[in-house]
């Protein structure tokens, strides 16, 4: 089992900035690929960013390429998402979500684990 504890979700203005972080506990950090999502009300459940094992590769929807950046820090077990130029339409509650992997692929789907999620709200 693994234990995932998102923080950093706020309200913040169009074109601003906020720093997630997602707290692991339970299992090896290391052996899990890391994942960000995000839904929105009335919407599913969509891939933002994840993160490979070690650090080495990420990946982003296009919604978030040039604004947003996943990384992660083995010894803290805890992954982070900084989230720039901030537009209304990024409003939503966030997820971290973590799976086993034994190589560097980086999945966008099928998720083991998953947070509570926190929210983060974009004002006009």
């Amino acid at each position: 089992q693994v234990q995932l504890v998102e923080s950093g979700g706020g309200l913040v203005q169009a074109g601003g900035s906020l720093r997630l972080s997602c707290a692991a506990s339970g299992r090896p950090f290391s052996v899990y690929a890391m994942g960000w999502f995000r839904q929105a009300p009335g919407k599913e459940r969509e891939f933002v960013a994840a993160i490979s094992r070690s650090g080495g590769n990420t990946d982003y929807a296009d919604s978030a390429k040039g604004r947003f950046t996943i990384s992660r820090d083995n010894a803290k077990t805890t992954v982070y998402l900084q989230m720039n130029s901030l537009k209304p339409e990024d409003t939503a509650v966030y997820y971290c979500a973590a799976v086993f992997q034994s190589t560097e692929y980086i999945p966008r789907a099928r998720y083991t684990y998953w947070g509570q999620g926190t929210q983060v709200t974009v004002s006009s």
